[in-house]
């Protein structure tokens, strides 16, 4: 065979579109950034449960530490420790003060809420799918206090419903009176009470987010204007001393009605259209589905109905009107609370006069 020598040899390079070009490497950038996303991901969930199994998060807790003292304390080989410590700085999880490592505030968040950074529900996922556990195993109230336990990161989109709703506003009721069912940590109606200082607030839930709710209200000064009602809010027979009136302004559902399951969504509404007043608003603070393509947030928040409630379910925006419009309310209006970072709306309708 004749060998062919490559010296100054000239390649001819295929002929292509620029716009081929452009699109291939575009589609090409993508991917690869969408790979090392993915890959980035999942390394950070890792870091955090090795910072949290090697006991790094919890000595942090109680105040800075160097490096140093951390491997003396905890018996921790120092080059992976520093190495790890250096990219829990890069993320956001320790904040460094020359020698000294410090929990940041989301880190503090992560370990007094959610230590385990969600593994006991995400656990759940695949026993789901793969039909070893079932919808009617899940019980309790877990769902609802967690809820209530995170629910004050929802204190802006409050506060911007609470505007929206234009509480204390000219041409509003003046000191409304407003019934919470299924308070949890009661931000929503706090948010509410605060705009008018003659408002009062009947908050209902079981014992743990009840808890939560009476610290809402005395961190904010609401305490002589909140009534605690400890009591199932999607009971049939919701008892309370004295009964519930009918003459509330304003009945809250948030965040509640759509991790019940079916029959108890129609108790609940009936329950909260049965304490209106004529004329008065039904507001419903819930997660809605998008009128597009789900994003992330969407995606997860439905799961964890999924595999964290008996019947729960996101809803669209025709089901939940329908449901309203089931419990006898009418002029209903819509709108997604911006200040969210889920798919948290609300949903207002009135009570025929």
């Amino acid at each position: 065979m004749e060998r062919v020598s490559l010296q100054n040899h000239r390649f001819a390079a295929p002929i292509r579109s620029p716009i081929c070009d452009t699109q291939t490497m575009t589609s090409r950038d993508k991917t690869l950034d969408q790979y090392h996303e993915l890959m980035q991901i999942n390394a950070v969930s890792h870091l955090l449960r090795a910072a949290r199994e090697t006991g790094l998060l919890d000595q942090l807790r109680g105040g800075q530490h160097t490096a140093e003292q951390l491997c003396n304390t905890l018996s921790l080989v120092p080059k992976p420790t520093q190495l790890l410590l250096d990219a829990l700085n890069a993320i956001g999880i320790v904040e460094k003060y020359d020698d000294d490592y410090a929990l940041s505030q989301a880190a503090q968040l992560l370990c007094q809420y959610d230590k385990d950074l969600g593994d006991h529900r995400w656990a759940k996922l695949s026993t789901r799918m793969l039909g070893k556990q079932t919808r009617t195993s899940v019980g309790g109230t877990e769902y609802f206090d967690q809820t209530a336990a995170t629910q004050w990161v929802h204190t802006p989109a409050a506060m911007q419903a609470a505007e929206m709703l234009n509480v204390g506003g000219e041409g509003e009721v003046a000191g409304p009176k407003i019934l919470d069912l299924g308070c949890g940590s009661a931000v929503w109606s706090c948010a509410m009470a605060h705009r008018d200082a003659q408002a009062t607030i009947t908050a209902v839930d079981f014992p743990g987010p009840l808890t939560a709710s009476k610290s809402m209200a005395e961190s904010i000064g609401l305490s002589e204007r909140f009534t605690a009602i400890e009591a199932d809010p999607a009971s049939t027979e919701l008892t309370a001393k004295p009964p519930l009136a009918n003459d509330f302004d304003i009945v809250l559902v948030a965040q509640r009605l759509f991790a019940l399951t079916p029959p108890e969504q129609t108790q609940l509404l009936n329950q909260a259209v049965s304490c209106l007043r004529p004329g008065g608003r039904l507001v419903v603070i819930d997660l809605f589905r998008g009128p597009t393509k789900p994003n992330l947030s969407e995606s997860t928040e439905a799961l964890k109905l999924e595999i964290e409630t008996p019947g729960g379910a996101m809803k669209t925006l025709k089901e939940a009107e329908s449901l309203l419009t089931d419990a006898g309310v009418g002029k209903i209006q819509f709108t997604f609370i911006a200040a969210t970072r889920v798919n948290l709306g609300m949903m207002v309708a009135f009570k025929p006069a």
